[in-house]
């Protein structure tokens, strides 16, 4: 199955003299908060904002490993279990659907569970622009 989703859903990237703009950004209508880490707010390379725009204006699409495997680590997205965190023990994908070990009450239990309903941590690309500024930081 094929799925088409944003690969940096609400976030905008923009290019400023941050101190003199960051009034102007934090107030503007539609921005909830500007990406930071403690008071370190990190800054994505030249570089990378236009290798992504050179790949996605000519309009292909990326293939991303969704990372729902044997040893995932995952959290329930929806359901009774919602936000419990597990691992991913069996994949059955004729059936589209997981078993996963989950700790409820005390207990290692196995649920079997659709895949759409599991969130994959750290799998979300966006999450990896920190660590791609600080590796372009150091390499200046």
């Amino acid at each position: 199955m094929r799925i088409i989703e944003p690969l940096f859903p609400c976030y905008i990237f923009i290019r400023c003299n941050l101190a003199q703009c960051y009034d102007q950004i934090r107030y503007t209508s539609g921005i909830s908060s500007l990406v930071h880490f403690g008071h370190n707010i990190p800054t994505v390379p030249t570089e990378v904002v236009e290798e992504l725009r050179q790949h996605f204006e000519a309009g292909e699409t990326m293939d991303l490993e969704d990372g729902l495997k044997e040893g995932a680590e995952v959290t329930v997205a929806e359901g009774a279990f919602l936000g419990s965190r597990g691992i991913v023990v069996r994949l059955r994908p004729a059936k589209q659907r997981v078993q996963i070990l989950l700790d409820l009450l005390g207990r290692t239990t196995v649920a079997e569970m659709d895949c759409k309903s599991l969130t994959v941590e750290n799998r979300c690309l966006a999450k990896l622009i920190p660590a791609l500024a600080m590796s372009a930081g150091l390499n200046r």
